[in-house]
């Protein structure tokens, strides 16, 4: 990998005056250092991707389809070179950076697929009323304008590859704003699609500072925002900016519960490793990542220390070592964030399992118990590797203890009564319901996205192309059906 990276504007390398450095949260060693775009730049970027609007969405679906298939190619082809880029820049660990670049591989794909079969229209008879007859309706789909997406520091890779891929898909230019932390692995992408014949102006990619971004925000230009971070922020863009068509994927506290019949040895081994590896991958940095057990009293003793046992089984260090399970946080301010909203809940007479340790940027996996209902960590994202553990009597009180949250995303129920997991999914307040698991597995061809302060609209390839287009009607008059 290089030291110093351009950024891409309208299609082409370019390089601004001001430089970041990109530095490890592991052993703070420089990355790799980035070239930010001027305010002219970000200027030029905009003009470029509003003028070229029509000539991108009248590009033929193969010519969007082919360019979607290569990156995705050449994804597969760079797989260990890009995995570990966002195990340096972003403290992953290898085994789950891999894991984010062959989740990249299969949205491009996806969008490629969705590319060639979306907008082929719908007929619609109308002399179904007497005012109807002799007409026929016909409906596409077409782009709402520019999208400008915004994207986080825990997928480097993948949720860039969710901006970019449904708006090729669709035909509508997008400018992508990587995260400030974990700009390359978003840069990256730019390589590729720089190998492609997409008209020039149809993307950009910036990685414009933060405080830089309002005016981004409220440019007329870029009609549609898809937006992925906390919820603090995400809805203070939809505030700022009523008019327009805002997609936010937003924060969460996962919930795994875990019900009677779920029961049997095999059945608590497996969800005990299943949520002690899913609070902790990633360091807890995911929106999906378990943060809260819900366990049925007539499992929850032997179900305890099942998990207390594969928390603490989880290895530890080195983000490049292939056998590291859990590597530092994106920053040691996240530790100690982290590290504080642990120390409160135990002060306010919370018990500690497992964990409870900082160094530097890394944080123990930890497990908490009998945690107080109005300490931060039972009201917020934790976004780090703690889980905390709550005993119920009952279904009825097991999902009205994962509704009590102000999120909203996804929550997982370990039962294998069918009858319960439709019982569930009409009960819970979340965007996706995953039966026999834990919260945090995504599918990227599934419509991901939740409700309450956990987001509004939908990801997935597909669901987003829905989200930057708009349907159009057309009416035949004087058809003879």
């Amino acid at each position: 990998m290089t030291t110093h990276h351009a950024f891409w504007l309208a299609g082409r390398e370019a390089t601004g005056d001001d430089t970041l450095d990109v530095t490890s949260p592991w052993d703070g060693n420089l990355v790799g250092t980035v070239s930010v775009p001027s305010e002219a730049q970000v200027e030029e970027a905009v003009a470029a991707a509003y003028a070229v609007r029509d000539e991108f969405a009248a590009t033929p679906a193969h010519v969007r389809a082919a360019a979607l298939d290569h990156v995705s190619r050449r994804l597969v082809e760079r797989t260990e070179e890009i995995a570990r880029l966002i195990s340096a820049e972003n403290g992953k660990p290898l085994k789950w950076a891999r894991g984010e670049v062959g989740r990249a591989i299969s949205v491009f794909r996806f969008a490629a697929e969705e590319a060639r079969r979306f907008n082929g229209g719908e007929a619609q008879r109308l002399d179904t009323d007497l005012g109807g007859v002799g007409r026929l309706a016909f409906t596409r789909r077409f782009p709402r304008g520019v999208v400008l997406g915004i994207a986080p520091f825990n997928f480097p890779l993948n949720l860039c590859a969710h901006k970019l891929a449904p708006a090729i898909a669709v035909g509508t230019p997008i400018i992508l704003k990587p995260a400030p932390a974990t700009p390359l692995s978003g840069l990256i992408l730019g390589d590729l699609l720089s190998e492609t014949e997409l008209p020039a102006g149809s993307w950009s990619i910036l990685p414009v500072p933060n405080d830089r971004m309002p005016a981004l925000v409220q440019d007329e230009r870029l009609p549609i925002i898809s937006f992925t971070g906390s919820d603090k922020v995400g809805f203070a863009i939809m505030e700022s900016v009523p008019r327009k068509h805002c997609t936010l994927e937003l924060g969460g506290n996962g919930a795994a519960v875990v019900l009677p019949d779920y029961s049997s040895e095999a059945d608590l081994d497996w969800a005990a490793t299943r949520i002690a590896t899913f609070s902790n991958y990633q360091g807890g940095q995911s929106c999906i990542s378990v943060q809260r057990v819900i366990a049925d009293a007539s499992v929850y003793d032997r179900l305890v220390p099942k998990v207390i046992a594969a928390v603490e089984a989880q290895v530890t260090g080195d983000p490049s070592d292939s056998a590291t399970d859990v590597g530092p946080l994106v920053s040691e301010d996240a530790a100690k964030r982290v590290e504080s909203w642990v120390d409160e809940a135990v002060q306010s007479g919370a018990r500690l399992l497992a964990g409870g340790k900082r160094d530097g940027a890394s944080y123990a996996p930890t497990v908490l118990e009998d945690v107080p209902d109005d300490v931060t960590i039972a009201c917020e994202e934790v976004f780090g590797p703690v889980l905390t553990l709550q005993k119920v009597d009952g279904e009825a009180e097991a999902f009205a203890a994962v509704n009590k949250s102000k999120y909203g995303l996804q929550s997982g129920v370990f039962t294998h009564d069918l009858q319960t997991a439709f019982r569930a999914h009409r009960a819970l307040e979340v965007g996706g319901v995953i039966i026999g698991d834990v919260p945090s597995y995504r599918a990227d061809q599934m419509p991901y996205g939740g409700i309450k302060q956990s987001g509004v609209g939908r990801e997935g390839v597909k669901f987003a192309m829905d989200d930057y287009t708009y349907e159009r009607v057309m009416v035949f008059t004087g058809i003879d059906l």
